[in-house]
């Protein structure tokens, strides 16, 4: 009976250990599973903010393309302008070579 003594304190003493072991274990799995939830966390702000800058992208990709169309109309609009004042001009150089025609030569002037 004496020798069970020893064999059952030393089956208590592993057990013990191999209990510490395993609360040790458990905290690390705790502080991997924290770690992962923050990497999670982390992860999900960049889709997130990824999602913002795709949205804000969009508008500025929208604001480019109505500015572009507004060009195109401002230039269309100045190129009318000067069709308008292109024919203006002419019509006036055709009136003043027409009444230059049209006066009678004093003697002496060359035309």
């Amino acid at each position: 009976m004496a020798k069970s003594r020893p064999l059952a304190e030393m089956s208590r003493t592993t057990s013990e250990e191999n209990r510490v072991r395993a609360e040790d274990q458990r905290e690390r799995a705790e502080g991997c599973r924290t770690t992962a939830e923050g990497h999670r966390e982390v992860a999900e702000s960049g889709r997130t903010e990824a999602e913002r800058l795709r949205l804000v992208a969009e508008g500025v990709r929208e604001a480019a393309e109505e500015a572009r169309h507004a060009t195109i109309e401002s230039v269309a609009a100045a190129a009318e302008a000067l069709t308008a004042s292109l024919a203006q001009m002419q019509f006036l150089d055709d009136a003043r070579n027409t009444l230059r025609q049209l006066t009678p030569k004093k003697a002496g002037e060359v035309q």
